[in-house]
């Protein structure tokens, strides 16, 4: 019984400290990221399907922004809103506005959209 509570807390501080370091981790292994004032940076996007995009801040960095469920116009939006909720940081709490559909992200990971095939 005790080695399980000691093996038990042990689990748990690790679990805190972690979440106190904002190092969530994803399958491939990327870290939730948070982006301060990106929200009025955003300068181009790229829809990743329904259920997640690309976004690009200040015209260099790209961000992975998965959303909690299907996005429908995502794919054919020419722009979109972002809403952060009364802060200026971009996170996984931010909320996508395209074409009047309210998309909540789930998270927002660093990373680059696919780059295209050259054409011959």
């Amino acid at each position: 019984m005790v080695k399980s509570g000691i093996l038990a807390a042990v689990a748990i501080i690790g679990l805190a400290a972690t979440a106190q370091a904002g190092e969530v981790k994803h399958g491939n292994d990327a870290k939730e990221v948070s982006v301060p004032f990106a929200n009025r940076n955003i300068t181009d996007f790229r829809a990743d399907g329904r259920d997640a995009v690309y976004l690009q801040v200040n015209g260099f960095d790209w961000y992975h922004a998965q959303l909690m469920g299907p996005c429908t116009d995502l794919p054919f939006a020419e722009r979109i809103g972002v809403e952060t909720r009364g802060t200026d940081t971009l996170d996984r709490y931010a909320t996508l506005i395209v074409r009047g559909q309210r998309c909540q992200l789930s998270s927002l990971v660093k990373g680059a959209p696919p780059k295209k095939a050259k054409k011959r």
